[in-house]
């Protein structure tokens, strides 16, 4: 008896693809996240006690979600302003990456030490590093004469904009991101891997037959390099929100950590952290609402 050898689509068999390489994320989750995840529900609805034993929960509802918002003094202004100095940061990050990974896309000497030394935020803000120079005086001192400089550096923004007569929110737009242009560096390294990623698998021929039609630079960066890395924006922005909302040294993660390990009150702390998710599961959605329809997907 002979068996027909089963024949897949090309979509089918990308799809099977997608499945084998998200199969580990899957199985890890599902192993290691869900349970502990189902557990905090359970704890943000209890009061939380730990005794030698281990722990008990005495139900309360949402007392503990009343307390973060009602009754903590620092949780709604840290959760309000760290929620919109993210925001305000993306297209800054989004913009500098860009930008960076155009240039170091080009042919010059020196761009694999260029590429080097744009990727080293991301290892000298790892945890363990980043704790390391937290604690450091001289860390401390570089970080105050970086915000002079950066004071120093706004107000020459600030002189340059007011004769150039720019709109006003256009100019304090900007002036914040000069200001926190140490963190905007930071945030920028993986962004710009993935752009730059993008912009080598632009297929060159485009390009030649751009410039074969009398098309100008100008010309094919709007109408072949931006269209083909469209996609990219958008998995750029998740990836940085989903970084700062968790990065080290953010304000909203460390009052959390305090709750529960200073004050001892893990009930609330755990409230904390699922009002923190909700309001990032929010912003993403709206983000995939507003942008994957914009996004241009080059076709084979």
């Amino acid at each position: 008896m002979r068996y027909r050898r089963l024949r897949l689509t090309l979509s089918r068999q990308r799809a099977l693809w997608g499945l084998v390489f998200t199969g580990g994320f899957i199985i890890g989750f599902i192993a290691f996240f869900l349970g502990p995840m189902i557990q905090s529900i359970k704890f943000a609805f209890n009061e939380l006690k730990i005794n030698p034993s281990g722990f008990t929960l005495t139900y309360v509802g949402w007392e503990n979600f009343r307390y973060a918002l009602r009754v903590d003094p620092n949780f709604n202004q840290v959760f309000v302003e760290t929620t919109l100095r993210i925001l305000t940061d993306i297209p800054a990050v989004i913009i500098f990456s860009f930008f960076a990974a155009t240039v170091l896309n080009q042919k010059f000497r020196g761009r694999t030490l260029a590429r080097v030394i744009f990727f080293l935020p991301v290892i000298l803000t790892a945890g363990v590093i980043y704790q390391f120079e937290s604690g450091d005086i001289l860390h401390e001192l570089h970080v105050i004469a970086t915000e002079e400089e950066v004071l120093y550096s706004s107000r020459v923004v600030t002189s340059l904009f007011l004769r150039m007569q720019m709109p006003e929110g256009f100019t304090q737009y900007v002036i914040m991101a000069v200001n926190r242009i140490p963190a905007i560096i930071n945030a920028s390294a993986i962004p710009i891997l993935i752009f730059l990623a993008g912009l080598q698998g632009i297929p060159f021929s485009l390009y030649e037959c751009a410039k074969i039609e009398g098309a100008t630079g100008w010309e094919s960066f709007w109408k072949i390099t931006f269209p083909l890395i469209s996609p990219l924006f958008l998995t750029n922005i998740v990836y940085i929100i989903v970084d700062s909302f968790t990065a080290p040294g953010n304000r909203l993660v460390e009052l959390i950590e305090s709750t529960a390990w200073g004050r001892n009150i893990y009930g609330v702390s755990v409230a904390m952290t699922w009002m923190y998710f909700g309001v990032i599961a929010v912003i993403l959605l709206l983000v995939f609402a507003v942008l994957s329809r914009r996004v241009v997907y080059m076709e084979e």
